[in-house]
């Protein structure tokens, strides 16, 4: 997770290069050190699901990313015009969407750009209304780089939280402090790329927003969806190392209009 502003001049990211004070040979030896005094016994077979073989695979990710010129580059947001980062809006938000185009490009196959804070149970009309322009253009400009660029049709960008917002505004929290509470009856998704159609609306709620009342879909038709995009049988069952069956998804059925 990439928790510094990528919006404030000389941005860095933590953790994708070695600290300046360590050079590499030293960082070799201590890495040559580690692996002769781990006298720890590794099981092999699978199904044993050793959790010390796991930890040897993520400390190599970890070792190949800070030694990788390839990550460092990706994440020197300073190589893009300036030009480029003001289309995206220069505000954390805009240069993280900026960074997540950068990491595609690279070949990162799972990109999250988090923008927190829409808990909006109260103040939501004045924040909202310095938030959404911004939020909009960076959005947008990201799905129209990915398509300047070709990356698109092989790239799924989807803009969602947890789920819906009262389909009124709330006093709960004071008369001056209007604002909208958690809702699970009905909830927005954007999709694009990734062979997505473009301008779709699926489904509909009632008038007042209470409710979807027109293709009525769950949380299971929507990541069965990103399955099928991803090339996964959504209905296919896994087995645990013991050899116990676990379904993938309950509902394997993909929202056909994104398809």
């Amino acid at each position: 997770m990439v928790s510094d502003d990528a919006n404030r001049d000389k941005f860095k990211v933590r953790d994708v290069a070695l600290p300046k004070q360590l050079a590499e040979n030293r960082f070799d030896v201590r890495t040559d050190i580690r692996s002769k005094i781990d006298n720890m016994l590794r099981l092999n077979d699978e199904a044993a699901a050793d959790p010390v073989a796991a930890f040897d695979e993520y400390f190599q990710q970890g070792y190949n990313l800070v030694t990788s010129t390839e990550a460092q580059a990706a994440f020197d947001i300073e190589k893009e015009s300036t030009e480029t980062r003001e289309r995206y809006g220069r505000d954390s938000f805009g240069q993280r969407c900026l960074l997540a185009r950068r990491l595609v490009e690279a070949g990162v196959p799972f990109v999250t750009v988090y923008d927190g804070g829409w808990d909006h149970h109260r103040d939501i009309f004045n924040s909202l209304r310095k938030r959404l322009p911004g939020w909009d253009n960076s959005v947008a400009t990201l799905i129209q780089d990915l398509k300047e660029r070709g990356l698109l049709e092989t790239t799924l960008v989807v803009a969602l939280g947890e789920f819906g917002r009262t389909p009124k505004i709330s006093t709960l929290s004071g008369a001056n402090a209007p604002g909208r509470d958690h809702w699970a009856n009905a909830m927005s998704v954007l999709m694009a790329g990734g062979g997505t159609p473009g301008g779709a609306v699926v489904g509909a709620t009632d008038r007042k927003g209470f409710s979807a009342v027109d293709r009525v879909l769950s949380p299971e038709n929507f990541v069965s969806t990103i399955y099928h995009k991803l090339g996964i049988d959504p209905g296919q069952v896994m087995y645990t190392p013991e050899g116990r069956p676990s379904i993938l998804v309950s509902d394997p059925t993909p929202i056909r209009e994104l398809i």
